[in-house]
């Protein structure tokens, strides 16, 4: 089909639109003009655990002194069901997850599969605006976090000590500028992060256990302390119960695991269609991920509880979002100490960029498809100065606070993880799997039961979520309502019946009458043609009616089947299922032109009722003030006034 196409002026624009969604090279529908990516050859699994462990295994930054805020000296023991949580709960989940949607969707297309029309369309944008949530806060967060260690180190203090907010903007911006240049392939820079880090948290795990274990008392007095405050083991078992919804942030990385499943290399002989080996091998990302970071958090929230002084992890105090990091400089030396915080910050910053690379892939590939973002929106450079703009606003109301933002990032964590119990769930019980349907049920009952606890203890997390899917929705909305004359069929198929009548017209004027199948009789056809004659002055009968069913008006893309029918022996039918009556109508057209050689004309009349309640059932269903849409479709399309088809209204 000839559209004709613009291309962009200056530089500027054309460096801007470049690499339309680099991002999404290995997955997503982008969209009929976007250019075929080359296929991603795929790394082994272990690096790839690196990419989304820079999300992950950075949480060990903050998640210590988060665990000793809310919970105290029952740090560990809150911890522990954290853990019992990740992998009797999450694991589980994803890892089936990971087997219904192998090219990285995720949950949320999961859960797209269950619902149709415009219900489906708006419970994925609020989801969209959750997983924003989600992904801009562990950016904003992550970057605050890295300030705190660079403003709390000893060697830095005096020169930086008010300096946080303009350096949290300032690494958010270098985020943006990385991926403004182009960031691709991040797995190699993320393997070094990961394996450092691990390797100095090892270091002061060791020796943390080290002193707790030569310094017999400290266990003794935390014992008696936790005795004294909470009596018996059951009491402490129920309060850790209680608190652990403010630990939830330790459940994040999951999402991420599944959204990079693309990366992952997979077996030889694996296709699309049956990815065996990427699935295989992502279940194994998912679950060492999870071991690790398991026996890191229960590690860490031991010592840092047993070690550091209460006092220090409130706010301004030493420990405050750099727990561990408080003990390397302590234990281990300024030195030792300075390199942990550059490793730290490292891949605290570099946890953004794991963020940033999972909104652009996440949002092209819903947003687009469903006409709802601007054309530009398929570029990664355009989209990074958006959320880039986004995240100095979040990090400006949040004061690049990481407690304040806890909520918030909570709030999207949960969120998707329970909307990903909820998916696997159905998808067990469509399967017929009744024991993993009622293991499903428990767990999505208590994700929803820690959502709906952290909502109410943390609303501010809910409200700027709240923020984000208005946004988005009312942001799509706009777009869908700017793109509604839009050309959206990516492609035009006629059976051999339909290629048959329009041959026999390409050799005399050809003339299509637009017709709203009713009892499809003889006399329907009969008296339209009789009606058109009389319209438009026209003499003869020789006409193809064309009928258009619309199916879901909903979505935005698609392609045309056209298939050609004679109805009482003599009226020739043209029937077309579609999303939009005009858009059907108008790509049928263009089609016709480029493969004959000649204008068609269409014949209409017109609709009754208010022209501006007609548009709004052509917006909503597709159908309505057909014949001046039509027009503007094709007018839009075709810009050239002699090569666009003839539309007459009677």
């Amino acid at each position: 089909m000839a559209v004709t196409e613009h291309p962009p002026s200056g530089r500027l624009r054309s460096w801007m639109l470049e690499g339309l969604a680099d991002m999404g090279r290995t997955g997503g529908h982008t969209g009929p003009h976007a250019e075929p990516e080359p296929a991603h050859q795929g790394q082994r699994w272990w690096r790839v655990m690196c990419l989304t462990g820079v999300d992950y295994f950075s949480t060990l930054g903050y998640q210590p002194g988060i665990a000793a805020l809310a919970a105290g000296l029952l740090s560990p023991i809150a911890t522990i069901v954290l853990v019992i949580v990740t992998l009797a709960g999450a694991l589980p989940v994803y890892r089936r997850v990971a087997e219904e949607s192998p090219r990285g969707e995720g949950s949320i297309a999961m859960l797209e599969r269950l619902l149709s029309f415009w219900q489906g369309k708006l419970f994925v944008l609020t989801l969209l605006g959750f997983a924003a949530t989600d992904f801009l806060i562990t950016i904003t967060l992550s970057a605050a976090d890295a300030s705190t260690h660079l403003v709390e180190n000893p060697h830095l203090n005096s020169a930086l000590h008010d300096q946080q907010m303009l350096i949290t903007l300032v690494l958010v911006a270098l985020l943006g500028a990385v991926f403004l240049k182009g960031f691709l392939e991040a797995v190699g820079v993320a393997t070094v992060l990961v394996g450092v880090y691990l390797a100095l948290n090892v270091v002061v795990v060791i020796v943390g256990l080290w002193h707790i274990v030569t310094a017999g008392h400290v266990v003794t007095d935390w014992s008696s302390a936790l005795t004294a405050e909470h009596g018996n083991v059951f009491v402490m078992i129920g309060v850790a119960l209680i608190v652990f919804p403010k630990l939830a942030l330790g459940l994040s990385g999951f999402e991420t695991g599944v959204a990079v499943m693309p990366h992952v290399q997979g077996d030889p002989d694996d296709t699309e269609a049956h990815p065996a080996g990427r699935i295989r091998d992502t279940k194994k990302l998912l679950t060492t991920a999870a071991v690790i970071m398991s026996c890191f958090l229960i590690a860490t929230s031991f010592i840092t509880t047993l070690l550091i002084p209460e006092k220090d992890f409130e706010s301004g105090g030493p420990a405050n979002g750099r727990a561990l990091a408080y003990l390397a400089h302590n234990y281990l030396g300024g030195v030792f100490g300075t390199v942990y915080d550059v490793s730290t910050i490292a891949i605290l910053w570099f946890a953004g960029a794991s963020a940033m690379a999972g909104l652009l892939n996440l949002m092209p590939r819903y947003l687009p498809r469903y006409g709802m973002a601007p054309h530009w929106a398929r570029a990664v450079r355009p989209m990074v100065i958006v959320f880039t703009l986004i995240a100095f606003l979040v990090t400006w109301i949040f004061d690049a606070d990481v407690d304040a933002q806890g909520g918030a990032y909570a709030t999207g964590v949960l969120v998707l993880i329970s909307s990903a119990a909820i998916a696997v769930t159905i998808a067990a019980r469509k399967a017929g799997q009744r024991g993993w349907s009622v293991g499903f049920a428990v767990i999505s009952a208590v994700f929803l039961y820690t959502t709906v606890v952290n909502v109410i203890e943390r609303p501010d997390g809910v409200k700027i979520g709240a923020c984000f899917i208005a946004g988005i929705i009312l942001v799509s909305l706009l777009s869908r309502l700017a793109r509604a004359f839009e050309l959206r069929v990516t492609d035009v198929t006629l059976d051999a019946m339909a290629e048959r009548f329009i041959r026999d017209m390409a050799s005399r004027k050809i003339r299509i009458i637009a017709n709203e199948p009713d009892q499809r009789d003889k006399a329907e056809y009969r008296d339209k043609i009789e009606q058109i004659r009389e319209d438009n002055d026209l003499p003869g009968d020789d006409f193809v009616f064309v009928e258009v069913t619309v199916l879901d008006p909903s979505e935005f893309e698609a392609s045309l089947t056209v298939r050609g029918e004679v109805l009482h022996g003599r009226y020739r039918v043209l029937t077309v299922e579609s999303s939009s009556i005009p858009n059907a109508l108008a790509a049928l057209l263009l089609h016709i032109r480029d493969s004959t050689g000649r204008t068609p004309h269409i014949y209409f009349e017109w609709t009754e009722g208010n022209p501006f309640a007609n548009f709004l059932r052509f917006f909503l269903f597709g159908q309505g003030e057909v014949a001046p849409v039509t027009r503007e479709v094709l007018r839009e399309a075709e810009p050239d006034r002699a090569r666009r088809p003839r539309v007459h209204t009677g």
